[in-house]
């Protein structure tokens, strides 16, 4: 598929939109980009200001102007969006990509809203060839992978896919932007609307249509954890993560067993003891708004995870990123991610669908993210 640019930035004059755009002005090398949003003055200041060449092309084209977005997502062979929330701004645009055979990638941690576009636009995705990925930052990027990378390695090591995973927040250090803020007052918004948000929210298997596996463990419980060996205690992005990590195992044919046993928590000193130094609010940012770069530049998170088998055997692998997880490390990927799409993953390889990150680019990723986004997977025994 010949297109006039490889990625178009959706969203670039927002404060993440602008943090991938300014992490392809150092790191694209060949590819062709352009910026896009709804507002061509606001997108000229950006691109000025992040150093882009004079002639980046802008692409103007409101989130609720089908025609302008139609002819955006044909000139383009990947949409990065960062436009949120997704449930408001982003149906339109996955529409689009969706007829027009587009790949796509999104920052979304909205799961009621994945599920209603792969049921809406699965099948369209299928037959024009459209890779539609959710999820492509912090939210779900490290915990997915970090499951892929944890499995691998146990398969290696021990002949199998180990049935139980446990995903574990060693340390974390991070600021939320006025966009994540917004997004949760959208989802809350839409659970008074529709109680049914709620139920689909707290399903672990929300995202794998016609598969139920088996209980999960309590994401809200605070507790000594053995296999761990420290206290555990809730962690906010659990619910959004392990929806993604199943749906992996789902589009993988259950790789990992119809069995699998997954849950995320946060690593704490004892049952009354803070967990990791987690994300600060910042106060009440404003969509478009968020931590400085050197707040950006200071963070850094450090996970855990814990492969198992029934007769008491384990692997342990971390996933540690070098930003702050939700801007400076999230931007990198994202942008990684619509790389990886272009570079690594040839259409014949991966077929048009709703995919997570791992089980469409798991492998292609393993290998790009150490190398260019600061990740880090390794095996502690």
């Amino acid at each position: 598929m010949t297109r006039e640019f490889d990625i178009v930035v959706y969203g670039a004059s927002g404060y993440t939109g602008r943090l991938v755009a300014e992490y392809l002005v150092a790191n694209a090398g060949d590819v062709k980009w352009a910026m896009a949003g709804r507002n061509a003055a606001r997108l000229a200041d950006i691109r000025d200001l992040i150093g882009a060449k004079a002639d980046t092309a802008l692409i103007v084209a409101d989130a609720e102007d089908d025609a302008a977005l139609a002819s955006m997502v044909q000139r383009a062979a990947v949409v990065l969006t960062t436009a949120g929330p997704y449930q408001l701004y982003g149906d339109k645009l996955v529409a689009a990509c969706a007829r027009a055979g587009t790949d796509y990638v999104d920052l979304t941690g909205e799961s009621n809203w994945i599920a209603r576009m792969i049921a809406e636009h699965e099948a369209t995705a299928k037959q024009s060839g459209a890779r539609l990925i959710f999820s492509c930052g912090f939210d779900s990027v490290p915990f997915d992978l970090g499951v892929l990378f944890v499995e691998n390695e146990a398969k290696k090591r021990f002949g199998a896919y180990a049935p139980r995973v446990r995903g574990r927040v060693r340390a974390i250090n991070g600021g939320l932007s006025g966009g994540t803020m917004a997004s949760g007052t959208a989802t809350a918004a839409a659970i008074q609307k529709d109680p049914s948000i709620g139920a689909l929210l707290a399903n672990p298997f929300a995202l794998t249509p016609g598969f139920t596996g088996p209980e999960q463990p309590d994401l809200t419980a605070t507790y000594e954890d053995s296999v761990t060996g420290s206290w555990v205690s809730p962690f906010m992005m659990s619910a959004i993560n392990t929806k993604a990590v199943h749906r992996s195992n789902f589009l993988l044919g259950h790789a990992w067993g119809q069995d699998f046993v997954y849950d995320e928590m946060s690593m704490a000193s004892g049952p009354g003891a803070a967990p990791p130094a987690g994300f600060s609010f910042g106060g009440r940012l404003k969509p478009g708004e968020g931590p400085t770069r050197e707040e950006r530049d200071a963070g850094y998170y450090d996970l855990l995870f814990i492969a198992a088998y029934p007769d008491g055997r384990t692997l342990r692998a971390s996933v540690k990123g070098d930003r702050d997880p939700g801007y400076g490390s999230t931007s990198k990927i994202i942008a990684e991610c619509a790389i990886c799409l272009i570079r690594d993953i040839p259409r014949g390889q991966v077929a048009g669908g709703c995919w997570t990150p791992a089980s469409a680019m798991g492998e292609a990723l393993l290998r790009r993210l150490p190398a260019r986004a600061g990740l880090t997977f390794a095996v502690e025994g």
